[in-house]
């Protein structure tokens, strides 16, 4: 199909849930399913390190209205992990439902299920729990080969190898290199050497985690949850109750949010374990100080970065260090260390001789991590984009010369990422049209606005990925209904970003019909084509190739059998988007009679279902610029402009493609400037609301400007590449970089706020 004839790719097509959501319609968990359940709620442990010497529920079940209570004694002694990632888990086995020994201030305790929520919150006040209280490891440099083992359990074990050894309290190691990074660093003319850290940042969300549980009339567990991952809540839930895949049924309704979050089953095992053992239905919301103290934030990293350049600004060496802090169990520890290095370096391909890339994950005492928008690329962005920035001013050059000198093209192999080659990459144009835009000439002079304000400007670019190549799996079911119109089948999971609508879109496009004309249904267990689910940016990229795939299959059967109904061969008709015509003028046939012939005798059924999984993963690209103003009186940062220029390759739906970017770059400036963890030294999370933690609001993002440079990546559906993640990783090293124009202090621990502006304009901090 030519570019003249797409009616539906490329277009601002309104999304298909919007007026649904718009109007208020029961379309949640919550909404869908029944109220008149067992309210689920857990028991949290207060200490960080402790054994639970014993836990009395005595009392509890004498509550009026209690139905059950659960303890370690009651579960599985069957470890499982609760990240969603295809199968084998790279996450270590190191978890129980309840166990005896609590590893963070939050860690579950005990299982209540009672017929309210005032029975349940009873219940819980009453359960009598005595602790051994066991010294804590909070620090991820103490935790390392350190004396403190927070899993010192015999039957913990690794799937995968990672380099994990729970005697060394690690969950992942490794190291990636090519070239003689020492060698050509000790050539360099200069080395920009630092360490930069970043917090843990919560997805924020506004549906907390929640799902429902019952088992149907044959007996199974049917799980009704708000997850991007339906298939591996199936085999997580499998795992930790011991129990075959075959009894287990996991639907999602719409999805108020997840970023990543929901990428872990965070709430979906304890009502279905309550399910399991009553054989009544459950159901289990978390609240909001429950999704901030005891869910999967982003993982804290800190990460080490050496970069050598000649004094002409070309950089020849980087060499990256990265620390993570997984907590108190190793959800996504891993995979997300990978990301701070495999796609932060690669931006440099252009001149660069050696690389070096080397990480350790830890085990800690603190809230365990888990996925985030970005998954760890965002984290080591910060750091070398940093470090580019360092690298300009200590060269006196202009940081966007700099980077345009450096930066991979098109064409280029990155051995720094996997080996792939930048096969589409406008990564050079999105630096050019966003400093256009931007007016960066303009605004990257210092301005002395009067009464203690100074405007400043900062820039930096970035890459991410498209799915998890040669693993994830994208799929579609494509069938022909009896009015000529389609049905679309996924696994994939739309959690408010827009994949039922774009997917659509792609089949339209295929089948040359409207958008309208395309019914989707997903995800659920039973019913749709298995999918790895949506993250890794993987969901337009993968599974909708696998829509084309289906597509292209479909129209075949529908040929070959409208050739049989116009009694000719199927190379002597053609597909016409509502009918099939044969070449010669000699008639045609409609859709809906082809439908309805496919459903007589033994007519060829009219479905198809494709699966699809990428060997590559091609690059997304960004350049972002900022203009802030800092009160020096005060040390506050307003962020006044920022510019956006996205190289997706295809924007298959522009305008969720610039509302995808606009809720990135507000996260990433809430990351840079707002959002922090704090803990006690006993352990204790402070930011347990949104009193405490703070999100950035309309008021704090200024103008956004959001702009497409696009690429075409011919493994994509139409040319298409992923948006997802991409959008919120430059935000926090552009801000660092204007807050140091403005103050002529480098901060390189986010967040960057008032306290830690006027501290390093008095010279106590470098941030």
């Amino acid at each position: 199909m030519g570019e003249a004839d797409r009616r539906a790719v490329g277009a601002p097509v309104r999304k298909k849930d919007a007026m649904a959501l718009l109007l208020g319609k029961p379309v949640y968990t919550e909404d869908v399913t029944p109220a008149d359940c067992l309210v689920v709620k857990v028991l949290r442990s207060p200490h960080a390190n402790a054994l639970i010497e014993s836990v009395d529920p005595a009392a509890a079940l004498r509550t009026p209205g209690v139905a059950a209570v659960y303890t370690w004694r009651d579960v599985p002694q069957k470890r499982f992990t609760q990240a969603g990632q295809t199968w084998p888990e790279a996450s270590p086995y190191d978890r129980l439902i309840l166990d005896r020994h609590v590893r963070y201030v939050g860690d579950a305790v005990a299982i209540v299920a009672a017929e309210t929520e005032e029975a349940a919150r009873q219940a819980l006040k009453r359960i009598k729990v005595k602790y051994q209280v066991l010294p804590a490891v909070l620090d991820p440099h103490e935790a390392l080969d350190g004396p403190v083992l927070v899993h010192p359990e015999e039957d913990w074990k690794a799937l995968c190898p990672v380099g994990a050894d729970n005697r060394r309290n690690l969950c992942a190691s490794g190291s990636d290199a090519d070239g003689d990074v020492e060698k050509v660093l000790a050539d360099c003319d200069v080395v920009v050497e630092h360490t930069y850290n970043t917090q843990a940042c919560n997805q924020a969300m506004m549906e907390t985690f929640r799902a429902y549980t019952e088992l149907d009339a044959y007996g199974r567990l049917h799980v009704v949850a708000s997850t991007q991952i339906v298939f591996h809540v199936r085999r997580i839930l499998a795992n930790a109750l011991d129990i075959p895949k075959s009894k287990i049924h996991v639907e999602k309704p719409r999805i108020g949010g997840g970023f990543g979050a929901k990428q872990t089953v965070v709430a979906e095992v304890y009502p279905a374990f309550v399910t399991w053992k009553t054989g009544r239905p459950a159901r289990m919301i978390y609240s909001r100080q429950e999704s901030l103290i005891a869910s999967s934030p982003r993982h804290p990293m800190e990460v080490r970065v050496r970069l050598g350049a000649s004094k002409e600004g070309t950089i020849r060496a980087l060499d990256v260090y990265t620390l993570s802090d997984t907590g108190a169990y190793g959800e996504h520890g891993p995979t997300t260390v990978g990301l701070s290095g495999h796609k932060s370096i690669p931006l440099y391909t252009g001149n660069l001789e050696a690389f070096r890339f080397a990480w350790n994950v830890v085990y800690t005492n603190h809230q365990s991590a888990g996925a985030y928008r970005g998954y760890g690329a965002t984290q080591g962005i910060f750091a070398v984009e940093s470090a580019v920035n360092e690298l300009a001013e200590r060269l006196g050059m202009d940081p966007v010369a700099l980077r345009l000198k450096n930066i991979v093209r098109q064409g280029q192999a990155m051995p720094a990422y996997y080996g792939e080659t930048a096969t589409a990459c406008t990564l050079d144009k999105c630096l050019t049209r966003c400093a256009q835009r931007f007016g960066w000439e303009e605004k990257y002079p210092v301005r002395d606005m009067g009464d203690g304000r100074v405007r400043a400007a900062g820039v930096a670019i970035a890459m991410q990925g498209s799915g998890i190549s040669g693993v994830d799996v994208g799929s579609a079911t494509l069938k022909l209904g009896d009015d000529g119109c389609y049905n679309l089948t996924i696994g994939a999971a739309d959690m408010g970003t827009g994949c039922d609508t774009i997917l659509a879109q792609i089949a339209a496009d295929c089948l040359d019909c409207e958008v309208d004309n395309i019914a989707v249904f997903g995800a659920d267990t039973d019913a749709s084509p298995y999918d790895s689910g949506s993250y890794a940016s993987s969901t337009t990229y993968v599974t909708g190739k696998a829509v084309e795939k289906a597509c292209a299959r479909l129209k075949e059967r529908i040929c070959a059998l409208a050739a049989e109904m116009l009694d000719c061969a199927p190379e002597e008709v053609e597909f016409a988007g509502r009918a099939v015509r044969r070449l010669d003028g000699g008639g045609e046939v409609s859709l809906a009679d082809i439908a309805g012939r496919s459903m007589c005798g033994s007519a060829p059924a009219l479905q198809i279902t494709c699966s699809h999984s990428s060997p590559t993963s091609p690059p997304p690209f960004m350049a972002g610029m900022v203009e802030v103003e800092v009160d020096t009186r005060t040390g506050g940062v307003k962020v006044l402009d920022y510019t956006a220029v996205v190289d997706c390759g295809t924007p298959i739906n522009p305008n969720l493609a610039r509302v995808q970017t606009e809720g990135g770059l507000v996260q990433g400036i809430g990351m840079a400037l707002f959002e922090t963890i704090t803990y006690s030294d006993t352990g204790r999370l402070a930011e347990n609301s949104f009193m405490q933690y703070k999100i950035p609001t309309r008021l704090d993002m200024g103008k956004l400007d959001v702009t497409f440079e696009p690429s075409y990546e011919p493994s994509g559906p139409f040319g298409a590449k992923s948006i997802g993640e991409i959008v919120i990783n430059t935000p926090s090293p552009a801000i660092a970089h204007a807050v140091y124009r403005a103050t002529g202090v480098w901060h390189r621990s986010l967040p960057i706020t008032p306290e830690k502006v006027l501290l390093g304009r008095r010279g106590k901090t470098d941030g």
